[in-house]
């Protein structure tokens, strides 16, 4: 359930935020993020640390534009999570015209009222996406923090100025924050503070898997053993070696949860024991591993798995689900040299890791292990971890323009 909030119309461009502006505790800043993912999208990092902040202080989710006739404005509505989701409707001739500016304009408009009309005065920056830079460099935050969750140059489809506008997010940043070791690594030689927060879990959510669950419908009719995926289905998937893992056991099922994005849903694998159910909320995923007998991330090995750190990887381990990957740098370390996950490529191997899963005798002191690795993993502690340092750099940047 959302909340409708008063639109905005894209016909005055308010000023820049006065030098005058009162001042504000460091506790009550507002926090304005800039996305390329919808919030209503696969429930994944953005959307854990973002609610947390929510409980403290208000949060605006500033989507990419949606195509729309008629004059642009900003949709603005609220979440039952407090996040108040701006998504900017522009008409198709402005998104589709080969010079950019126009678009990003508008968009700048649309900014500048948003923080007029919501009275939006001492406000943290915070760029899931350098793109959006296009349109919001002339702001003056308290603080820019760049959350970069995933190598975006590396995806399929990527603005060929993304690489531009990273750099220049680096050069305006406060603080840098990874998804993960490997982004680390790649990442700190850019930036004077950059911090590694790889990916956590709400353990309670997820363990709801562990005890008997009622079977989803369209689950419940399947054969056992089951074997789960849940999660976007794009370029990131080894769609050779899930038909390779079906066609060498017809007799396994292979549950396939997410959105298929990015990629033609006729290039999918079709087999009678490969099933692609779709988006589910996240409310409903410990519903769906609970009917399943085993987790697998058959990811490919490629630009855009380089620097994944899956969130998935200790979703399932608390949902108490072995789990069976592929060589990504960042499942690899720790979880595979953890002996937490089975850490596979080729399909031989990928079917022979399943196997050895499957006859599991020492299950329990398997799940005793995972227990304690993930004990203190929790989006609450992360979030808590982050905000100190947000909170430090608000006042880094207040006593700097003092003097």
């Amino acid at each position: 359930m959302s909340h409708d909030e008063p639109e905005l119309s894209g016909g005055e461009v308010a000023k820049r935020r006065s030098i005058d502006a009162p001042a504000v505790p460091v506790s009550r800043y507002d926090l304005l993020c800039f996305s390329h993912l919808r919030w209503d999208f696969v429930f994944q990092r953005p959307q854990h640390l973002l609610t947390r902040c929510a409980r403290e202080r208000r949060v605006f989710f500033f989507e990419e534009p949606i195509v729309e006739d008629g004059p642009p404005r900003l949709e603005l509505r609220r979440t039952d999570g407090g996040i108040r989701v701006a998504v900017p409707r522009l008409p198709a001739e402005l998104l589709a015209s080969p010079d950019p500016h126009p678009a990003e304009q508008v968009q700048r408009a649309l900014v500048d009222e948003l923080l007029r009309r919501r009275s939006i005065h001492s406000y943290v920056l915070w760029y899931a996406s350098p793109m959006a830079l296009e349109f919001s460099r002339h702001l003056d935050p308290a603080a820019v923090v760049y959350d970069c969750m995933d190598e975006l140059s590396a995806f399929l489809g990527a603005p060929p100025a993304l690489c531009a506008r990273e750099r220049e997010l680096f050069e305006r940043a406060d603080l840098v924050f990874t998804g993960g070791q490997s982004l680390y690594e790649a990442k700190r030689g850019r930036h004077r503070s950059v911090h590694c927060f790889p990916s956590s879990i709400e353990a309670a959510h997820f363990g709801q898997a562990r005890a008997e669950q009622l079977d989803p419908a369209d689950q419940a009719g399947l054969a056992r053993p089951r074997l789960g995926y849940f999660g976007v289905i794009d370029e990131r998937i080894d769609l050779e070696l899930l038909a390779a893992v079906a066609d060498a056991r017809p007799s396994w099922q292979i549950v396939m949860v997410g959105p298929v994005v990015k990629i033609d849903a006729s290039s999918l694998p079709r087999r009678a024991n490969i099933h692609y159910l779709g988006h589910k909320p996240y409310a409903e995923l410990p519903a769906y591993i609970a009917g399943w007998d085993l987790a697998i991330m058959p990811f490919a090995r490629n630009d855009a798995t380089r620097f994944i750190s899956p969130t998935k990887t200790p979703e399932y381990l608390a949902a108490g689900r072995p789990v069976v990957s592929t060589s990504i740098r960042d499942v690899v370390r720790p979880y595979g040299l953890e002996g937490l996950v089975t850490i596979a490529d080729q399909p031989g191997e990928f079917v022979a890791g399943i196997e050895r899963e499957l006859g599991r005798r020492d299950r329990a002191r398997w799940l005793a292990r995972v227990d304690a690795f993930l004990a203190g993993n929790s989006w609450d502690a992360t979030w808590k971890r982050m905000r100190a340092l947000i909170d430090a750099a608000v006042v880094e940047e207040r006593q700097c323009s003092i003097t």
